[in-house]
């Protein structure tokens, strides 16, 4: 999958990735009343909302970009039928040809990690036949377990030539209360930095990318310099750009030099690009068009400075 990932970064160009990141305060207020006359204020009503609003961004952005990244969480919060409509999500951005990151961070050991990955990336049997569950492409995953977290999903992407990206530095402000720890006089994420490294090694693709990339926030620029030179062979999931702070000319040094090697994420400021003020002028109704100019104003900014 790493292979289709960088293809499709080639062929775009546009090392962008979109985070499905809603909120029902983003969802145009038509979109919310018609969810609600059919389903009522109910659960149901407000996955329904999401989910028809998932499909109005993805309609007017998926030719421009090689991947979105559904944060599972969203959905989650509206239970059964907010899975369902992370569910949806997921079967039709595939059906449109992207790749699909599982912004999930799962961290678990033995069989539980085991069954994390299968569910997500794998197939899971049942009798005689087996089924893919979620079915996304990649996973993000926390490594505080270490390697028995991530050995089983390591395994997995092998089996299912999917791929994972295991938090390394993230882009919060309170990250450094433990990733910045030194520990044996090195800083805990360059620690895990090499960790990833080493867990890669054995899943290389053709493209001379691993199946296993990172995490590093865009809101930490030094610190992703070093981090790009400890995993020259991972592929970087950048987040934090835009509404977090992040900008294109500090994200120079997480791409290499085939300017490969990384992929940015931006998630309201794209989804809910109609509430900016750069955008209003686009109104409610054409929400999803707000959206493609965002993308299409991302992409120019970050090739600007590759």
């Amino acid at each position: 999958m790493i292979d289709k990932l960088v293809k499709k970064i080639k062929e775009t160009k546009a090392p962008i990735v979109v985070g499905l990141d809603p909120m029902l305060s983003y969802v145009p207020e038509y979109i919310k009343k018609t969810a609600f006359d059919e389903y009522g204020e109910t659960l149901e009503g407000a996955a329904e909302a999401i989910w028809q609003y998932n499909k109005g961004i993805v309609d007017a952005v998926h030719d421009l970009i090689p991947a979105v990244k559904p944060q599972i969480a969203m959905y989650e919060q509206f239970g059964i039928e907010g899975l369902k409509a992370f569910q949806k999500t997921v079967d039709y951005c595939k059906s449109k040809d992207l790749v699909v990151i599982a912004d999930i961070k799962r961290g678990d050991i033995g069989s539980t990690s085991a069954a994390y990955a299968v569910g997500h990336l794998g197939k899971v049997a049942v009798g005689s036949k087996t089924y893919s569950a979620f079915g996304e492409d990649f996973a993000t995953v926390n490594p505080y377990l270490g390697t028995d977290g991530i050995k089983p999903f390591v395994d997995v992407c092998k089996e299912e030539k999917k791929g994972i990206f295991v938090l390394v530095k993230t882009s919060n402000p309170s990250s450094g209360e433990f990733q910045d720890r030194l520990v044996d006089g090195k800083p805990l994420y360059e620690l895990v930095g090499a960790m990833v490294n080493e867990w890669g090694k054995d899943a290389i693709g053709e493209s001379g990318y691993s199946s296993v990339g990172a995490v590093v926030g865009a809101t930490y620029p030094e610190m992703g310099k070093v981090l790009r030179k400890i995993m020259p062979k991972s592929f970087i999931l950048v987040p934090g750009y835009g509404a977090q702070g992040g900008k294109a000319a500090d994200l120079v040094h997480y791409f290499n030099e085939d300017g490969l090697g990384a992929i940015v994420n931006s998630s309201r400021g794209i989804i809910a690009a109609y509430k900016q003020e750069k955008y209003a002028s686009f109104g409610e109704a054409n929400y999803a068009d707000a959206s493609r100019q965002a993308v299409v104003d991302m992409i120019e900014d970050i090739n600007s400075v590759l």
